[in-house]
């Protein structure tokens, strides 16, 4: 997971609050908390209505929103859920890490409020409403020691499908290459396979069930090759350029940068949010919590919208 900088963060904390306290007293201050809550409903579609404005103060929230599901959003989900605390100490808000297509099932069986999903819905998966709150970049990461910097796409097919099997190949040194993925049911695999085009086909060495451990099994082995959310990587291993292009904030945003997913909220259609989940998925996404969300390493879609 990306260590998220102590001081910047509790500094956004600190803004976030003050905002929610101006929120509550009204005055002024009323038209910029609408100007920030229109902008979150053109990124959110279905959740601009929150019961949380209705309320207007969200200091008088209680209650706990139950969320689970991609691993990928663990730093993600911190942020947002500390700075929630700012603003509504009354709710907690937990969060059970056990991949998208869980969070997905836990919404539509209702033993989640908000299920987690770094990939976008199948088509199959109806009855359910996919909330962005956010951008990821995959990142293609390789042992510090591996002289590969960059791959194509039709290079990473190749390599994952075990079409091209040594670093040679490539222009690397000698040496099979070692695969390391995710498991099935994984956003980041899905959302991975899909984009590079190798979905049902990938042969994977190693099929791991977290984010961070692909990260460990790769700086552990100099062969190895694998892929993880942009914010959860850091020097432990190499990044590499996709098609010449580095996996960055800007490049997600501007999209040149092609191996990238959503971060969604899930949220089953049948059911009536409480008003404090209601309240946080419109704080997910609004502007006092586009800070929050770059500094856990993602992009905001908040951004995007101007």
């Amino acid at each position: 997971m990306k260590k998220i900088d102590r001081r910047s963060f509790l500094a956004v904390c600190g803004v976030v609050a003050a905002a929610g306290a101006l929120t509550a007293c009204g005055g002024s201050s009323s038209s910029s908390t609408a100007a920030s809550s229109s902008t979150a409903s053109s990124v959110a579609s279905s959740t601009a209505s929150s019961a949380a404005e209705a309320t207007n103060d969200l200091s008088s929230l209680s209650g706990t929103v139950s969320t689970g599901g991609s691993t990928s959003m663990n730093s993600v989900m911190e942020a947002l859920s500390e700075g929630f605390a700012e603003v509504a100490p009354g709710v907690t808000v937990s969060y059970d890490p056990t991949g998208s297509g869980a969070g997905i099932t836990g919404a539509l069986e209702e033993t989640l409020d908000i299920g987690l999903a770094s990939r976008a819905l199948h088509d199959d998966e109806t009855g359910v409403t996919a909330t962005t709150v956010a951008l990821d970049g995959i990142a293609m990461v390789v042992n510090n020691e591996n002289p590969v910097s960059d791959l194509s796409i039709e290079q990473l097919a190749q390599i994952f499908t075990k079409q091209v099997t040594n670093w040679a190949d490539v222009g690397g040194e000698d040496g099979e290459i070692v695969v390391i993925g995710r498991e099935a049911g994984s956003g980041t695999r899905d959302g991975f396979e899909s984009i590079v085009g190798v979905e049902d086909s990938c042969v994977y060495d190693q099929e791991l069930t977290a984010t961070g451990a692909v990260i460990s099994a790769v700086a552990s082995n100099k062969l190895a090759i694998g892929y993880a959310s942009l914010s959860a990587v850091g020097d432990t291993v190499k990044t590499l350029t996709v098609e010449g292009v580095e996996c960055s904030e800007a490049t997600v945003l501007d999209g040149t940068y092609k191996v990238q997913r959503p971060f969604n909220f899930i949220t089953n259609d049948s059911v009536q949010l409480s008003d404090a989940a209601q309240a946080f998925i419109d704080f997910a996404v609004s502007a006092d919590a586009a800070e929050l969300i770059r500094l856990a390493g993602a992009v905001p879609l908040v951004d995007a919208e101007g």
